[in-house]
Parts: structure tokens; sequence; C-alpha cells
């Protein structure tokens, strides 16, 4: 099979691609999140400051790389949908959504566990947690704003444009430890310079974040299926509807 995106426009072709896919990425999530849990859980030693508690990070952190990555698919999906016309572009930033809100509730969870015994209060008012709360939100507001159209055309029009004035919160997510002097520790991976965090606590998180990045890949491409069935399964049952209205 000729992977492009020409031929994946194409729903039939996808969901052959994504049948044969979704094993191979299943055993590949499986294989790097034992070896992660592994490694995070039974190899890093404990940090000197933050005792245990420093485990927390290797769910924390690759929650957040997937929660922002995953609204910036939809970003570029709401694109396709709305210049590009591509069939599948609804389906996937659809399908993405829930995904992407329960990665970011990870997130919140994780980090108000790691917040109370470091910062003595499971939250605060600052930019990051803020921020993050927002992309939660938006999640939230774009599986509402499909649920509520009954149209899947003009649900994934509107779904659309909300998707990207909310992506004018990543950056924001992403700089706010620069821009604002908040409680939140600046950046300690992706930033200039070079990563601070020891390479003996850094190797089990992009391990991690591996792991992660196969779950969502995973994860949406189930959910991309089962959206393009039940699309499917919706214009029988109108066609079914019409034709008895006929006769």
């Amino acid at each position: 099979m000729t992977f492009s995106l020409t031929n994946l426009a194409n729903p039939s072709r996808f969901l052959t691609f994504a049948g044969a896919v979704i094993p191979w990425l299943a055993a590949l999530t499986v294989i790097l999140l034992g070896i992660g849990l592994y490694q995070a859980f039974f190899v890093a030693p404990t940090d000197y400051q933050q005792g245990e508690t420093v485990r927390i990070m290797y769910i924390h952190v690759p929650a957040a790389w997937v929660g922002m990555g995953c609204y910036a698919v939809i970003a570029i999906a709401a694109l396709g949908t709305l210049i590009w016309r591509h069939p599948l572009a609804d389906v996937a930033a659809k399908a993405a959504a829930p995904i992407g809100a329960t990665f970011t509730l990870v997130i919140l969870v994780t980090g108000s566990l790691w917040g109370k015994p470091m910062w003595g209060t499971y939250w605060v008012w600052d930019a990051r947690l803020t921020s993050l709360l927002v992309l939660f939100l938006l999640y939230l507001g774009l599986i509402a704003l499909w649920q509520s159209i009954e149209d899947p055309g003009r649900a994934g029009r509107a779904a659309a444009i909300l998707a990207l004035v909310g992506a004018v919160n990543l950056p924001i997510i992403k700089f706010s430890v620069d821009w604002w002097n908040t409680l939140h520790q600046p950046a300690s991976v992706f930033r200039a310079g070079g990563p601070t965090i020891d390479p003996a606590l850094l190797t089990p998180l992009f391990v991690m974040g591996g792991a992660f990045l196969a779950l969502f890949v995973l994860l949406h491409l189930i959910a991309m299926r089962a959206e393009i069935l039940r699309r499917r399964v919706r214009v029988l049952q109108q066609t079914q509807v019409a034709q008895a209205a006929l006769s």
C-alpha cells in the first residue's frame, strides 16, 4: 500500500490502512509503556529535592506534550476542513477532541498531586495552570459543539472556527513561564541551551513521551474508524427513511 494523504482522503482506503496499522501500533504502545514505566519507577534515581514525587513527571510531562500536540492536530484539521475541504479533516478533529480532553485532564490532576507537596497547594491561578485549564475547557467546548449540531457538515465548520480561535492558547501555554513570573517552574526539556534535567531522569522521560505519542496515534486511529463507520450508518438510516417516505 502506497502511503499518501491523497490515498487516505478516501474513507474506504483510510479504513483499510488504519485496520492494518492499528495492531502494530498497539504492540508498539505496550512495549514502549512497559519499558518506560519500568525505567521511570524502578531505574530512574530519586531526585535530591523532589524525592519520590519526581516520578509524577513521567506521567505529567508526556501527557502535557500530547495534550497540546493533540490540539495542534485539531487546528491543522480545522484548516483542512475550512480551506482544503479534506473529507477526513473533520473526522480527524472530532475524533481527537475527547482524547485531548482526557490527556489534559491527566495534566491537571497529576500537576495538582505534584503541586501539593512541592508548592503547598493543589491549585493556584498561575499562568501555566490557568492556560492549561483553558485548553481543557476548549476541548469540552468543541465536544459540546459537535454534539449540539445535528448536521455533521455545519458542526464541523463551526468547530473548525472555534478550534482555530482557540489555537492562540497554545503559544500562551508554551511561553507563559517565560512571559510572566509565575509559580510554575521554567521549561527544563525543550529550551534554548538544552535540557537541564540529568540524563538518568531524562531518558525514561523521552521513552514515556514516545509511549504516550504512540498511544495517542493508536486511540486517534480507532476513534476515526469509529466516526467514519458511525457516519456511514447515519447516511444509510437517512436513505432508508427517504425511501420509506417515497414508497
